[in-house]
């Protein structure tokens, strides 16, 4: 659906040049939900513009639906760019129009009756869940309340595209939660390829299922969601997982000297790492049984990414040396 190849967007001030983006290339498939992830600074929001020639590169390529955009003119562009809707942090809304205004006001300008607009309205509000919201202003909803008309207004023109521009970043945890439920779910009733920019791991974590992970303006890391959460290669990316991850507290009960982490005689502390497809087995009953050893888990860090369990278990392992060696 969409493939920038060796993009490269830079910004010229009267100073210094700003290299935003640098000989980027990515592909993102048909009715994927695909995550661009970096810490401020990174790029992710130039990069993801670049995808709807909101900002227009410099050079490279970037083909929507097997189309370079770069070499289409301006009719050609604004028709294509209906086919490629976003979303943002501070959902952009009109404050003098209600729900059903701000949704309508792009179908204002398509030739469409007023019948014809104000069906398409209610089926958008219906899909986004803001059934009783019709005739209330921005001022009276909630933050997610916010987003969920953004999302209506950014599906009024049936896209098969969907940019989201750190999207959920104004919101607390629970409303990001249910927001992201919401483009899931769109995703599979419409078939929507989803572009998520984000700088929280969480929420690629929850959402998406391929990701790269910028820094600088560079793509440094690749994969599926599992692959990068599994076995992260760069610094920035295991700084990214970090943010996620409580098991950084186990260092601070061992540097504290917690009466948790003290070890007896016969006693050693181990970490326990789960990450693949084979890890619905009983591994710690299986290990005790087999090496004859007590395992007690005092800390664990656990999640569930693609159906599959990743993180790591910290165990106190009791037993014989040879037993515990072999363990």
């Amino acid at each position: 659906m969409i493939i920038l190849n060796n993009v490269t967007k830079t910004f010229h001030g009267k100073k210094t040049d700003v290299h935003a983006v640098k000989n980027v290339s990515l592909t993102v498939h048909d009715g994927d939900i695909f995550g661009v992830i970096g810490f401020s600074g990174a790029g992710k929001s130039t990069l993801v513009r670049c995808i709807n020639l909101l900002e227009r590169p410099d050079s490279g390529e970037v083909l929507v639906n097997g189309k370079d955009l770069m070499k289409l003119g301006t009719a050609e562009l604004r028709s294509e760019r209906k086919n490629i809707s976003m979303i943002f942090q501070h959902f952009n809304l009109f404050r003098s129009r209600t729900v059903a205004g701000n949704i309508a006001y792009p179908l204002n300008y398509t030739g469409m009756t007023k019948k014809a607009i104000d069906d398409r309205v209610k089926e958008l509000i219906d899909l986004v869940g803001l059934g009783e919201k019709e005739y209330v202003y921005p001022s009276q909803l909630s933050g997610g309340q916010k987003q969920r008309v953004g999302i209506a207004r950014s599906l009024a023109s049936n896209p098969s595209i969907l940019l989201c521009d750190e999207a959920t970043s104004a919101l607390d945890p629970q409303t990001t939660q249910s927001i992201l439920a919401l483009l899931r779910d769109l995703n599979k009733k419409l078939g929507l390829t989803i572009v998520i920019i984000t700088h929280e791991m969480n929420v690629v974590k929850s959402i998406c299922s391929h990701a790269v992970v910028m820094d600088t303006g560079v793509v440094v890391e690749r994969g599926s969601v599992f692959e990068i959460f599994s076995n992260p290669q760069q610094q920035v990316t295991k700084d990214f997982i970090a943010t996620t991850s409580t098991m950084h507290k186990i260092y601070d009960l061992l540097a504290e000297n917690s009466p948790v982490t003290r070890l007896q005689t016969g006693q050693i502390l181990a970490r326990f790492s789960y990450a693949g497809k084979n890890t619905v087995d009983a591994l710690i009953s299986t290990a005790s049984i087999q090496f004859n050893v007590k395992i007690n888990i005092i800390f664990a860090d656990l999640d569930i990414i693609q159906d599959t369990p990743v993180g790591s278990l910290i165990n106190i392992l009791e037993g014989e040396p040879e037993a515990l060696t072999r363990c």
